[in-house]
């Protein structure tokens, strides 16, 4: 692609040198991986300053440099070097990723999923629900990003605009109808997704989290909201309208508007909500169908992740039948309220709940299940918003029968003080303090007796654990395992 087509895409820009038209083979924010007639944008991230890394990407064969500081604010080296100044670098990123990748998002149908909670399991069963009913779908999400038969780990909910752009392309060249991704509020605020036209998004609730980047709760609404404000005409929001912030959102969106709720009026409802320990049971509610659904996904919430996706297929022109034998077929999204099999007389569930409201959600919906007692596991993560920490180990202690505090990912935090933080919420006697993550879930294992619930909560489908500057494997589900193994389970 030549350089002028490319610079089409950020519109206004101020070019401190002479612009040579020279075919670009391509675009990096990441200094190691520029090549030769490259164009090499810099970012001032939250621990690095994409800044320092120019004479780097000059060396390897950046020919065009775009920042956001004038050229006199940058070390260039004795090259003839095309910098760019322009008033937004993350923007200007995410659209020359668009351009440069020829707008795969204009060919292929996007859905966004946002909210606090409910992201991940929501993309699961939309995918389900394509599957049944004969579409191709990509996925990218927390969990991995995926399409056909490959899966590769997640390192962000949401990926960087290149690599987004890459992926869609080629989801789109190997015959994908659709794109499901969950789309972070950290995503929305770095603009990783500016590039992206989406013909769907969801909604899902909106609770304490990351205040440690966004500062306040309204912050990080307006961060979510973005994604239903840039939207155009001819496409549709999903929005959950028993969240107060989802009925914020109905009115900041251009998007047709489809609701779904079970306490306050919506497009899309449930009734008569029954619950097991392996199953859920109740009537799925529109205005033209009523159907009977058998999940085993458990717990309101699940619920509320439910009527989000088979409002989202209704929506889309799926038919209710390829939406009842999809939720039906569904078993579990791994690390969400993943129930461990074996033979015991007591039921141990994994759980990638690590804020106060998730924690609710998950306790609520084992509360009811448990015969006797329900025991939790879990701790608070390092590095990440310190004011959830109390309120976590309040929701706990005062909802569970017992907990056990121990480590998540402490990463350069003392585990101890993490603990203390947590501790700082807690008024009974109800728990004690292991901070070695496996001797703790085998304490909560020796405790249960017959008819307990066990949950170990914080790290779900993680399988490590961040210990200052060491990533050591650990998978709760294995660790849970092998206890109950040498416990002669």
């Amino acid at each position: 692609m030549k350089l002028g087509q490319l610079l089409k895409a950020i519109g206004s820009y101020r070019s401190h040198s002479p612009l040579e038209d020279f075919q670009v083979r391509g675009i990096s924010c990441n200094s190691q991986e520029v090549k030769e007639d490259f164009v090499f944008i810099a970012i001032k991230g939250n621990k690095e300053d994409g800044h320092r890394f120019i004479p780097e990407a000059i060396d390897k064969g950046a020919k065009v440099i775009i920042t956001q500081s004038p050229r006199h604010h940058v070390t260039t080296s004795p090259k003839e070097i095309n910098f760019i100044e322009v008033e937004d670098a993350r923007k200007a990123l995410a659209k020359l990723a668009a351009e440069f990748y020829g707008y795969p998002s204009s060919e292929i149908k996007v859905a966004g999923i946002t909210g606090t909670n409910g992201k991940t399991t929501i993309t699961y069963l939309i995918e389900a629900i394509l599957k049944e009913a004969g579409a191709t779908a990509g996925v990218i999400g927390t969990i991995n990003y995926r399409f056909k038969d490959r899966a590769i780990p997640s390192k962000n909910t949401t990926p960087g605009p290149i690599e987004l752009q890459s992926m869609l392309r080629d989801m789109l060249k190997e015959g994908a109808k659709y794109a499901v991704m969950e789309v972070s509020s950290h995503a929305l605020d770095q603009e990783r997704a500016a590039g992206i036209k989406f013909s769907s998004a969801v909604f899902t609730n909106l609770t304490q989290d990351h205040l440690d980047y966004h500062q306040t709760l309204e912050n990080y609404f307006q961060a979510k909201a973005r994604l239903f404000s840039g939207m155009a005409p001819g496409s549709f929001a999903v929005i959950n309208n028993d969240n107060e912030y989802g009925r914020r959102l109905k009115a900041m969106t251009p998007a047709q508007v489809v609701s779904y709720g079970i306490e306050q009026p919506a497009d899309m409802t449930a009734g008569n909500i029954n619950f097991d320990i392996a199953h859920s049971e109740f009537s799925l509610i529109s205005a033209k169908d009523k159907i009977r659904l058998k999940t085993s996904l458990i717990g309101r919430y699940n619920i509320y992740n439910i009527l989000a996706a088979a409002a989202w297929a209704l929506e889309e022109g799926i038919d209710l039948s390829a939406v009842k034998s999809a939720i039906e077929k569904f078993t579990l999204v791994p690390g969400r309220l993943e129930r461990i099999n074996f033979k015991g007389d007591f039921s141990v569930f994994v759980d990638y709940a690590h804020t106060e409201d998730a924690l609710k959600n998950v306790i609520g919906a084992l509360r009811p299940l448990a015969r006797n007692k329900l025991i939790v596991v879990f701790g608070c993560g390092g590095e990440r918003d310190q004011t959830k920490r109390p309120k976590m180990g309040c929701c706990v202690t005062e909802l569970a029968d017992y907990a056990i505090l121990t480590s998540d990912n402490p990463r350069s935090e003392d585990p101890q003080k993490i603990i203390d933080d947590i501790k700082k919420g807690i008024s009974r006697d109800n728990y004690s303090i292991i901070p070695e993550r496996r001797q703790a879930i085998r304490e909560s294992l020796g405790r249960a007796l017959p008819g307990d619930i066990v949950l170990v909560a914080g790290k779900g489908h993680e399988n490590y654990q961040v210990l200052k500057d060491k990533t050591l494997h650990f998978d709760d589900c294995k660790v849970i395992r092998e206890c109950l193994k040498s416990m002669n389970y």
